[in-house]
């Protein structure tokens, strides 16, 4: 909260001074390059705030609905491209729709081609706000603001104020243009100004001016917002201003791209492809830009455009027509893609969680979506963990890691144990940074639950490592091993508790109620079939069958710690339900 009230001073005092400059400058004829580059940066400064507070009202009030609306993508790429538009117009942000989709292909939910259609359609979804922004309403800029401000004063209700952050930041958006088309408007009397813009005409150079811009804002609907404005000021042409706005495609990208360094592989495929689209797009397109504007311009007459809204249809008009292009040929793009950036060979990883972003803190509802697919992690080290384990106790051949084979088994037990730890307390620590965020108290409920769901999680970590381990060596001290019926039934029992596991890593993935009640409905199953087990132990021990009699202690407390799991996995499924039905019911 601090820092938001740092910002309104900043823009209070920055506003003050922008119309101390404006009345200074009205008695004077020349033109004041210091007050025109202040109006400029400052109108800009204005445009970037106003689109993080109306994003950030929209991801409040939608992010709640967004791993839904993603949940439910099938393989059709078509339909994929819809819910890319529709996610990427309720979050105003196609990073954020990036970031899901990672985690998509991350949990295995989502296999990395299905992700070319909801780019695709990432990137209409964006045009949307510019757009709006052709609309002619900078002068109800003030009166949205007050309107917005007045709703997130009065309102009681979570989603009612969002809807005030959201008309806010809309206002405080157009008024930023506002005071960037107030700072051009002189620049149409010098002959220096024009005869440099009119050197943009090279559509080359306008292409690398988009890129370049794009990248330094690192928001094309920003620059997009400049070139309208210049555009309407009669700065620039609608022929010079469409190589920019391909350029500004590309340069959206860019940060992604740089967001990517470091990520796995599917994060800097996703990266990659985001690119490639852009690229494909402005290399078809480039060639052919006078018969593009032509188009432009006869589409802007049929309906009495602007060149405001002519640039924004230019903009519109490019994603549409790489839906069109690419998206019949996805299955190949991302092989191409897939083959650009083959899998490698896994070196031994430093600990480092993949979803957790710091920036996105202050959007609760996306950090809490973070967090989980985090958590869906957490539960992937704990099935692996757990299916290990289990194989020093049938053999006492030495084996390697699955994935690390340059490691020992156990040293990859050893790891994932540590790697549970440290995603507790990271994912803990993310978690209670984004309660103190200003998070609503449904908001708050939810991630309280999730901090004793990580808690619940890492105990179990401690249970296989701590307790199962010892028993591991204990085994391997016996000169009998278990007998056929006692291997069987442990063999058995393992693999249900293996599922529960998969179960709950699967339920937070998908945010899959179901499953999460299957596993509190197969406890009961699971311990009904732990006492009918201990009563078979019990009857061969009564039989003074040798083998189970001297591998008595070792099946009995094996059996009990796997109880404990099963134990352990229903109640964070219980967790887990009633905090999802609660979301459920907050959005209806």
């Amino acid at each position: 909260m601090r820092s938001k009230r740092n910002v309104w001073a900043w823009l209070v005092g920055a506003g003050t001074l922008f119309f101390a400059a404006d009345a200074w400058a009205d008695g004077l004829s020349e033109i004041h390059w210091g007050f025109q580059i202040m109006g400029l940066m400052g109108g800009l400064a204005f445009f970037l705030f106003g689109m993080e507070l109306m994003s950030d009202g929209m991801q409040r009030a939608a992010g709640d609905r967004l791993r839904t609306i993603l949940a439910n993508l099938t393989k059709n790429k078509y339909r994929g491209m819809l819910l890319g538009i529709v996610v990427t117009m309720l979050v105003q942000s196609g990073s954020a729709t990036s970031v899901m989709l990672v985690g998509f292909v991350q949990a295995g939910l989502m296999q990395f081609i299905q992700t070319i259609g909801v780019l695709i359609g990432s990137g209409i979804g964006m045009t949307i706000t510019a757009q709006l922004i052709a609309f002619k309403v900078t002068d109800y800029a003030l009166l949205m603001i007050v309107a917005g401000f007045l709703i997130r004063l009065l309102a009681k209700r979570d989603s009612v104020k969002s809807f005030g952050d959201v008309l806010l930041g809309f206002g405080v958006l157009f008024y930023g243009l506002k005071l960037m088309g107030d700072s051009m408007r002189p620049l149409r009397s010098s002959q220096e100004v024009i005869t440099l813009l009119s050197g943009l005409e090279n559509r080359f150079l306008g292409l690398l001016i988009g890129v370049v811009l794009t990248t330094l804002i690192q928001s094309s609907t920003a620059f997009i917002g400049i070139l309208i404005v210049l555009g309407l000021e009669g700065l620039i042409s609608l022929e010079a201003s469409i190589p920019m706005v391909l350029g500004a495609n590309i340069g959206t990208c860019v940060t992604a791209g740089f967001a990517s360094i470091g990520a796995n592989r599917d994060a800097k495929r996703v990266a990659l492809a985001n690119v490639m689209i852009r690229v494909i797009g402005v290399m078809l397109f480039i060639g052919f830009i006078p018969e593009f504007t032509w188009c432009i311009a006869w589409l802007g007459a049929e309906f009495n455009s602007d060149i405001a809204r002519e640039i924004a249809n230019a903009h519109s008009v490019f994603n549409i027509a790489i839906g069109i292009i690419v998206l019949p040929f996805s299955d190949a793009f991302a092989r191409l893609i897939v083959r650009m950036l083959p899998e490698t060979s896994c070196p031994i990883p430093r600990y480092t969680t993949t979803f957790l972003d710091e920036s996105k803190i202050f959007s609760p509802a996306l950090a809490v979506d973070l967090a989980r697919s985090e958590i869906s992690r957490m539960a992937a080290a704990l099935e692996y963990l757990l299916k290990a384990v289990a194989i020093p106790f049938v053999t006492q051949s030495p084996k390697r890691d699955k994935v690390y084979p340059e490691l020992t088994l156990m040293e990859g037990i050893d790891m994932r144990e540590e790697e549970i730890d440290f995603l507790e307390e990271k994912i803990t620590d993310y978690l209670l940074k984004v309660a103190r965020s200003g998070a609503s108290d449904a908001q708050l409920r939810v991630v309280y639950a999730m901090v004793s769901i990580v808690r619940d999680m890492e105990s179990i970590g401690d249970i296989i490592h701590r307790n199962v381990l010892p028993l591991i060596r204990k085994k391997h001290a016996l000169a009998h091993d278990f007998s056929e019926e006692g291997r069987e039934e442990l063999t058995i029992y393992h693999q249900k508790v293996c599922k529960q596991i998969r179960l709950l890593k699967e339920a937070f993935a998908e945010q899959d109620l179901e499953k999460a009640n299957r596993i509190m409905v197969k406890e009961r199953k699971y311990l009904d079939l732990e006492l009918q087990y201990r009563v078979h132990h019990l009857d061969r021990l009564v039989g003074k069958q040798e083998a189970s009699v001297e591998t008595h202690e070792v099946h009995t407390e094996l059996m009990n710690l796997m109880v404990q799991i099963i134990v352990y996995s229903s109640n964070i499924a219980k967790t887990f339900l009633e905090t999802e039905t609660r979301e459920k019911a907050l959005l209806i």
